[in-house]
């Protein structure tokens, strides 16, 4: 079946939360492929640990933590990316579940979407340079051991050199949505994403709708252009996040007719609201994207 490399599922169990149950789907997560902090071989180890089956590891427009990857038993990987692009100046993520990672369409994709983040990363850094942060270019493809650089890598730089105290610091004045030195002309068209994804055998998800800056009534004209485009999903849940964010999302599924996904959007121990293989209930009504796989 494309997309998904073929593992044994068996009995795995591992510690829980006293607060919130492990689920055993995690399809958001991240390594040092792109932002994440655990390689991707310990991003299994820790996914095996705390009782998930079935995960994908959606870095951010690279497949690159697919390679050479060995399996472990219990644990059912499916194939993940997830897509940076902009929309009606709005910048958006756009998950690929259980594509091939390494068919013509994808290795296109990806690289498109890095020449992309490159140029991006040049512009960034010539904005922080004339706030004066020193070496930002430099310092961020040091942290970024994939050489995949993202707005991260410049925040943990700008801590590393004591120009802010923290990186919510970083994004809050500089990095963040409609800040100075938030670069997003770049990537590719949203509907061109889903094409690539839908060639690459998979399913086109939004990532994390409740984090944009959209009204209500544009999140719901994009989800019905990006379902005209061939997208599928939605992601209802995203880590940690509001039951009244939940309800939402899921009548929204309903309404357009698209599939659920959910995931903890992981990048690094330690982020109590996007633990790996822990967030919010996900509606139980609603079609998984997964459903057919």
């Amino acid at each position: 079946m494309p997309g998904v490399i073929d593992w044994a599922i068996s009995a795995s169990c591992g510690r829980r939360s006293a607060t919130l149950p492990a689920m055993t789907i995690d399809f958001h997560c991240h390594t040092t492929a792109s932002d994440g902090e655990l390689s991707p071989r310990d991003l299994l180890e820790l996914a095996q640990r705390s009782g998930v089956t079935r995960l994908s590891i959606t870095d951010h427009d690279s497949v690159a933590a697919y390679q050479a990857l060995n399996p472990l038993p219990g644990l059912e990987l499916i194939g993940g990316v997830e897509f940076s692009t902009l929309w009606n100046k709005t910048g958006l993520h756009i998950l690929g579940l259980n594509i091939d990672p390494f068919c013509p369409a994808m290795l296109e994709a990806v690289a498109f979407q890095r020449n992309a983040r490159l140029g991006r990363a040049e512009k960034i850094a010539e904005k922080l340079e004339k706030y004066g942060v020193v070496a930002p270019l430099e310092g961020a493809r040091s942290l970024a051991s994939a050489g995949n650089v993202g707005r991260p890598h410049f925040a943990r730089h700008m801590v590393a050199t004591g120009f802010v105290k923290d990186e919510k610091e970083a994004f809050k004045k500089y990095l963040g949505s409609g800040k100075s030195c938030d670069i997003r002309q770049c990537w590719a068209e949203p509907e061109q994403i889903v094409a690539w994804i839908r060639a690459a055998g998979g399913v086109a998800v939004l990532a994390h709708p409740a984090k944009y800056n959209l009204t209500r009534s544009k999140l719901v004209s994009f989800l019905e252009a990006f379902k005209g485009w061939g997208g599928g999903g939605l992601e209802v849940v995203s880590g940690i996040q509001l039951p009244a964010v939940t309800r939402d999302l899921a009548r929204l599924c309903e309404q357009l007719d698209l599939s659920a996904s959910w995931g903890s959007d992981f990048h690094r121990p330690g982020q109590s609201w996007a633990q790996l293989g822990r967030y919010s209930a996900p509606p139980q009504h609603l079609t998984p994207v997964w459903h057919d796989w």
